[in-house]
């Protein structure tokens, strides 16, 4: 609402610069879609599949779900703020710049997750059907 309201009061001030109200407008949408998206992921998991996790895939899944949704908002401020930085002050790239390594490493972090439980899921059944099948 306030980045709305920045934004609309550029709009109508004569010769108001809209790149800083526009690209904090932008940057607190995303803000608020990571929020909203976060707390559905929350609602769904939680309130309404109110179970416990029983099978390794289904946690794997959910985790992939809530992780990829914070690296999106995570890359998408990292870019919304190279373009308000390197408007204002090029030197001061450092911290979009360390925003888009965290979310790399994020990323490559989930990946390595991933990789390493399909390994464990896959030798987890392999030793409970050969359990299954001895008498």
């Amino acid at each position: 609402m306030f980045g709305c309201w920045r934004l609309v009061v550029a709009i109508v001030t004569p010769g108001a610069s809209l790149e800083n109200p526009l690209l904090g407008t932008v940057g607190y949408v995303i803000i608020s879609i990571a929020v909203f998206d976060v707390a559905k992921f929350l609602i769904e998991e939680e309130v309404l599949n109110g179970r416990e996790r029983r099978i390794a895939s289904e946690a794997r899944r959910s985790l992939t779900k809530f992780i990829s949704t914070i690296a999106i908002a995570i890359f998408l401020e990292a870019l919304v703020t190279v373009f308000r930085v390197s408007a204002a002050e090029v030197t001061q790239l450092l911290y979009p710049t360390l925003l888009l390594v965290a979310a790399t490493l994020l990323i490559v972090g989930l990946g390595l997750y991933q990789r390493l439980s399909a390994t464990v899921e896959r030798q987890v059944d392999a030793n409970d059907r050969s359990a299954e099948n001895k008498p």
